[in-house]
């Protein structure tokens, strides 16, 4: 499968997150391969949007955010979880990454339920820190390439269509609320896949 080059982040945050979905996270973890579709994902970017991480300038925490796109924003939250996000922005926006929310398991799924600890399949990768802790990404991960075969990357995955897409406010904020910057692709098109 192609890993996403460079341009494909390098385009308006939005629609990044957009694009995203149906594109399979891959993690490799002492030559094992795990990987899953991503399902779901939230945009946030700079200036016009008081919900990023951004907002407020560069911090040492942020500064993916600022950088070359295509590079893994990974950030640590609420004292316990990690989440992951691809820096993506165009050149209208100093800053912009979109968060992982969600995958649908596809490899290593052994793996995924010894580092959740359950074996619901449901329940595996369905949350940005759910995610970030079946395919075992850390800080370690943080600037990590996207675009190149590494440690975590991300590759084409399966065609996903407008209609296949629901679009709703962002999970979790208390600002920029009306922003409907959270993609899923709805429940009924993974049949299939």
């Amino acid at each position: 499968m192609r890993v996403l080059p460079r341009s494909f982040y390098r385009r308006d945050t939005v629609c990044v997150a957009q694009d995203l979905l149906g594109k399979m996270l891959v993690r490799r973890v002492n030559g094992k391969i795990i990987s899953g579709i991503i399902s779901e994902t939230e945009a946030y970017r700079y200036t016009d949007d008081p919900a990023s991480h951004s907002f407020r300038g560069k911090t040492e925490r942020n500064k993916a955010m600022f950088g070359d796109v295509g590079f893994a924003y990974v950030y640590f939250t609420y004292g316990m979880h990690y989440c992951v996000n691809a820096v993506a922005k165009d050149a209208e926006f100093e800053a912009g990454a979109v968060l992982i929310r969600s995958l649908f398991p596809k490899s290593g799924v052994d793996f995924m339920i010894k580092q959740r600890k359950t074996d619901a399949l449901s329940n595996l990768t369905s949350g940005p820190a759910k995610l970030t802790q079946a395919l075992k990404i850390t800080k370690d991960q943080y600037g990590e390439d996207l675009t190149k075969i590494s440690k975590l990357y991300i590759v084409d995955g399966i065609d996903v269509e407008k209609a296949m897409i629901e679009s709703r406010p962002r999970i979790g904020i208390k600002k920029a609320t009306s922003k409907l910057w959270n993609f899923s692709i709805k429940p009924s098109c993974f049949v299939n896949h």
